[in-house]
């Protein structure tokens, strides 16, 4: 499984992008804080982003934003 750090709040709080080794899919995780006591949860990109937007929800649509730059600029060098 591949995990990279995606927000992280003030309170501790983690949102991390994710990938199971050999599978398209991706996910986000959320790891709550210690002190609360939760444990990590899985979402799907469209369960994620149909939750009640947060600034962990800006952080992702950023990194989106940026690989849909860096691949459209890629296109453009490659003549297409």
């Amino acid at each position: 499984m591949y995990l990279r750090s995606m927000y992280e709040s003030s309170n501790g709080d983690k949102w991390l992008l994710g990938r199971v080794s050999g599978e398209p899919a991706v996910f986000i995780r959320h790891e709550p804080n210690a002190s609360s006591g939760g444990r990590p949860a899985n979402f799907g990109l469209l369960e994620f982003l149909a939750q009640q937007q947060g600034p962990q929800h800006e952080a992702l649509l950023q990194l989106l934003s940026r690989l849909i730059d860096e691949y459209l600029n890629d296109d453009d060098q490659a003549g297409g």
